[in-house]
């Protein structure tokens, strides 16, 4: 059936990344599962056909590289999956790019990793590569740098990946598609359980859903694909979670026809500068915050001041960015620092008249500006 509401949102973006896991693209004997891969290139196409851009976020280079391996399971030490991820992504890659080529496009890779999003040079470099790439008519095809990584081989990477780049596109769409249908109200596995349609608020309490289980062939599960929504659909973006084992799925999506779970975004856009401060780049330390601060910095969308720090985690330089954090322990905000982890040492819990006692100046009256601080929850 069609929903109005899932229409109007695909009408009205420009830019759809679509992130598919390794168990969608991979056989039970984890070899690259042809017939599903056309299928979905020929709905990657059909959405092309609308005028959309497509960017595909694509596991399965592991997953592909165990299956020429002859491996019967997942490698668990490092130069094992760096070795897979080798071997994998020219099949991956040569795969993605026959299918889609049957339907007249031709594809680009791009193998990204942390560091490309921590500078603001080089994650603007990637967002100029992918428009130039859609001014060729040509579908960038992405995936974490496994051979190279060492802090990025972890659970849900290409989850967080394909958040980090719908940050970075015009009017964006980001769809997940997973082994199976949406979230659901209680375990998969239990045939009571069902899938939520439409979650209107993503907040943290949908981590409450998650079960338990990690899929053997990707490399995490629901939790990942859980915070990775949340932060995309706090800088403002909508996100769809659907099963990419259905033969229509992006055809259902392009249609407004109901298919998985809808999150809807939290309020506006984010502007582009605070969304690479709130979701595109790693935190380089942590700012513990008192209630004061907290109550300042998320509801009264004011500065953070040195009075209201009470701890500081990890060490880093001036106009680093920096996470803020609750003493219970949320992430609330992200924000550039004024000062090095070892001067807010010196001024925490002081006022702002009292800095110049501490540091013998006062350069900024803000540990960390409004302006430079975008909320993340």
């Amino acid at each position: 059936m069609q929903d109005l509401v899932r229409q109007e949102i695909f009408d009205s973006c420009q830019t759809v990344i679509v992130k598919i896991g390794t168990n969608v693209l991979t056989t039970e004997n984890d070899r690259l599962d042809l017939d599903r891969i056309q299928c979905i290139a020929n709905q990657i196409h059909r959405i092309q056909e609308t005028g959309r851009r497509v960017v595909l976020v694509s596991s399965g280079a592991v997953g592909a590289g165990i299956g020429i391996l002859g491996l019967n399971r997942r490698p668990d030490s490092l130069p094992e999956l760096q070795a897979a991820a080798a071997i994998g992504q020219p099949s991956l890659m040569r795969t993605w790019d026959d299918a889609l080529s049957r339907t007249g496009h031709r594809t680009a890779q791009l193998l990204l990793t942390g560091n490309d999003f921590r500078s603001r040079q080089r994650y603007l470099n990637v967002r100029n590569t992918i428009r130039t790439l859609f001014a060729f008519n040509v579908v960038p095809i992405v995936n974490e740098n496994d051979t190279v990584s060492i802090k990025e081989i972890a659970v849900g990477d290409n989850d967080q990946l394909a958040a980090m780049l719908a940050t970075l596109l015009p009017e964006p769409l980001l769809v997940i598609l997973s082994g199976i249908a949406g979230l659901y109200d209680g375990p998969p596995s239990n045939p009571a359980s069902k899938v939520v349609p439409l979650v209107e608020k993503p907040d943290e309490s949908l981590l409450k859903l998650v079960a338990a289980e990690q899929s053997s062939r990707g490399r995490g599960g629901m939790g990942s694909k859980l915070k990775a929504i949340l932060a995309a659909t706090g800088m403002g973006e909508t996100v769809i979670l659907a099963s990419g084992r259905s033969d229509t799925v992006l055809d259902d999506i392009r249609s407004g026809i109901s298919t998985g779970t809808l999150f809807l975004a939290k309020g506006e856009a984010v502007p582009a500068w605070k969304r690479w401060i709130g979701f595109g780049a790693p935190p380089a330390g942590v700012l513990v915050l008192d209630e004061g601060a907290t109550r300042a910095v998320r509801e009264s969308g004011r500065s953070l001041l040195a009075v209201g720090i009470t701890d500081v985690q990890g060490e880093f330089e001036s106009g680093s960015l920096v996470g803020l954090r609750t003493k219970d322990g949320t992430d609330i905000a992200r924000g550039l620092a004024n000062y090095s982890s070892d001067e807010i040492r010196r001024i925490q819990g002081r006022r702002s008249d009292q800095i110049a006692v501490a540091l013998g100046h006062v350069p900024f009256g803000e540990v960390v500006h409004r302006d430079n601080l975008a909320l993340i929850t």
